[in-house]
């Protein structure tokens, strides 16, 4: 499994390599390489999470490795369905070394395969969490989109226009889909709370966070529907939001220790 979960690693580094490469010195063939050795890294990566799941006897989501892990799977899941859904070639250089990134921090966590705490053995698991995976992985990608676009329109060209333009839009469609999956994670924790520990809300550090997060993609879906805001100043928004993402999903169990910090 150990040598598995490196060969994912190695994958996804050659892939985020090639693909900056090509983009640097304007080489197709590297950039089509890049995309092949992420597609075959998604295919390993999708290998290993089955066999973790058939080893462990249940959905491999139960700690911070396994979670970090489903996270880059889930990043790496959302390119692939929306390059090959839009031919938008140019998410790969946003989204790419998110995944990375994740599998790095996953790198680190311990990988033992361990028995689900008494508390984690309900129907809500899957739920709960998939929808986490889910939610996470779409800001993520939507913050990638916002770095691009601040990027690209410091060059006002007349020629990128119809992109950004495109990029605006995904980037809200990104953040609509993973805060409906963010309030699936909130409802679906609040009712497996009060099954668990017999309390809806219990002001965990993980749910004060999930929370936040929340709020600021409320704002900015509000912001987008009801003020009309776009362009670099929501880039910019999404942009910002990603750390506190990243540290809901990590600093909390890092730093504020909580009912949570078994995942």
């Amino acid at each position: 499994m150990k040598i598995l979960f490196v060969v994912v690693i190695v994958l996804y580094a050659a892939s985020v390599a090639l693909q900056f490469a090509g983009a640097a010195f304007k080489k197709d063939k590297l950039l089509k390489a890049s995309w092949l050795v992420f597609v075959a890294a998604f295919a390993v990566q999708s290998v290993f999470f089955v066999a973790r799941g058939v080893a462990a006897k249940r959905l491999p989501l139960s700690n911070q490795f396994e979670f970090s892990f489903a996270f880059a799977w889930g990043v790496a899941l959302m390119l692939i369905i929306l390059r090959s859904r839009l031919k938008a070639d140019w998410l790969s250089v946003a989204a790419m070394p998110m995944a990375l990134l994740i599998l790095t921090y996953a790198a680190l966590q311990p990988m033992e395969i361990r028995e689900l705490m008494p508390a984690l053995r309900s129907a809500w698991f899957g739920v709960h969490i998939g929808s986490a995976v889910l939610s996470y992985a779409s800001f993520v990608i939507a913050g990638s989109i916002g770095l691009r676009y601040v990027l690209m329109e410091k060059k006002h060209r007349e020629e990128d226009q119809k992109a950004l333009r495109q990029m605006d839009y995904l980037s809200y469609r990104l953040v609509a889909f993973g805060f409906l999956f963010l309030t699936i994670v909130i409802l679906s924790g609040a009712i497996w709370a009060e099954q668990a520990w017999s309390a809806f809300w219990t002001w965990d550090p993980k749910e004060v966070w999930a929370l936040i997060t929340w709020i600021i993609y409320a704002v900015y879906l509000h912001l987008r529907l009801r003020k009309k805001h776009s362009g670099v100043k929501m880039a910019w928004f999404l942009i910002i939001a990603v750390p506190v993402v990243f540290f809901t999903f990590a600093g909390v169990n890092t730093l504020l220790p909580g009912l949570h910090s078994y995942g």
